[in-house]
């Protein structure tokens, strides 16, 4: 019994000397905590993943649409004024 209470006396003492990492332990205001939040909020794992799978899903659909319209430009071939074959823009009457 008297072992637990010296361990204890040991955890509180080293624990004082222990420093939170980043600006929690530093002083500060509160309209600096308030615009700055990521600073002094633990990270929360889950929420990082969601959010790195929502940007790359996000981020490869844009490329998917990018590579959908290179790929229905309304191309055809034509044949210009030397007999020569070349591939062709349709273009509208509003061009």
């Amino acid at each position: 019994m008297l072992e637990k209470a010296a361990d204890k006396g040991k955890e509180s003492a080293g624990e004082k000397g222990f420093r939170t990492p980043g600006l929690r332990g530093a002083q500060t205001t509160t309209l600096f905590r308030a615009v700055n939040p990521e600073l002094f909020i633990k990270p929360n794992k889950p929420v990082m993943v969601f959010g790195m799978v929502a940007i790359t899903l996000s981020v490869a659909y844009l490329g998917y649409l990018h590579a959908m319209k290179e790929n229905d430009q309304q191309l055809y071939e034509a044949i210009d004024s030397q007999g020569e074959r070349c591939m062709k823009r349709k273009t509208s009457k509003w061009d």
